[in-house]
């Protein structure tokens, strides 16, 4: 996304800023005060995801968002910066560079992988570590055929410079959207479609995002879920067709201080849906007391 062009109509725009650290260029949009959230969005997203609920987090919490490498207008230096370990790395580090604590990290699909990770390979020594709120958390391996075939197609298509040109060319963007966003089981405004629209339609977002698909493993992760020790609530939508919910209670059960809850006919997108539900359901969350022991 061209960040003079695009940047004025994008959704809380006078809140956004550019933050140079490491080999990125990162997008930040930071507003409210109080205990620091920090959000990440799901792969092929950006932080238009958050638009409702960056203001009613606000109220109460300092919130920070930012866009993952290679997506929206965070730029990239180096492609191979893209896998689930190298951007938990550069996330913490931009962290670290700008002051954030976060008491919680809320993430959705594979954003709750990295926000999970982030925890993983944080210590304890400076201060609790950060609660970890998931929605619709992306925490599965690949079955089957899709284990090695979804892998190789993914390389295959990241490696060809054609690929994204392809994806992003053409017109009848919005229908192109509109197919996407039914097939996650989510129904959005015209306007929320519009977004990922615009983001399709752009080829170095697909392009970010198709590098990510072809780093992404999340193996080692997911063979450390029973030493996690934070606190973990995974927010499930009932109807979603991208992550089967399932696998979010699957992790709940590996996680020693998980829960999950499932808020029916909503989608892969439940917080773009209803935000004001999830904006509820995650303050509930945060104002009770840790479980000891």
């Amino acid at each position: 996304m061209d960040w003079e062009r695009d940047l004025p109509t994008w959704p809380l725009n006078h809140l956004s800023r550019r933050v140079v650290h490491g080999i990125n260029k990162w997008h930040v949009q930071e507003t409210g005060t109080g205990d620091t959230l920090l959000l990440l969005h799901g792969a092929g997203a950006s932080t238009h995801s958050w638009r409702d609920l960056i203001p009613l987090l606000a109220e109460t919490h300092h919130v920070v968002a930012l866009d993952l490498p290679g997506h929206g207008f965070t730029q990239v230096a180096r492609q191979g910066r893209s896998s689930l370990t190298a951007m938990t790395q550069d996330i913490a580090a931009l962290c670290t560079a700008e002051g954030w604590a976060p008491s919680a990290i809320i993430g959705h699909s594979a954003g709750a992988a990295i926000a999970l990770n982030l925890v993983q390979t944080s210590t304890d020594d400076k201060g609790p570590l950060p609660a970890v709120i998931g929605i619709n958390a992306a925490l599965g391996r690949f079955e089957g055929i899709a284990g090695w075939l979804f892998p190789l197609l993914a390389k295959l298509l990241a490696l060809n410079p054609l690929t994204s040109l392809a994806f992003s060319a053409g017109r009848n963007t919005q229908s192109r959207a509109r197919r996407l966003i039914q097939g996650t089981g989510s129904t959005l405004t015209e306007e929320g479609i519009g977004y990922y629209a615009r983001l399709i339609s752009d080829r170095n977002h697909v392009e970010g995002a198709l590098q990510m698909m072809a780093q992404w493993n999340i193996d080692g992760l997911l063979d450390r879920m029973a030493t996690i020790k934070t606190r973990c609530q995974l927010i499930i939508g009932g109807d979603d067709r991208a992550v089967k919910p399932e696998i979010s209670m699957r992790a709940a059960a590996l996680i020693p201080q998980a829960e999950f809850v499932e808020l029916p006919k909503l989608g892969h997108l439940a917080h773009e849906e209803r935000p004001q539900e999830l904006v509820r359901q995650i303050q509930r969350w945060l104002e009770q007391p840790p479980v000891m022991g």
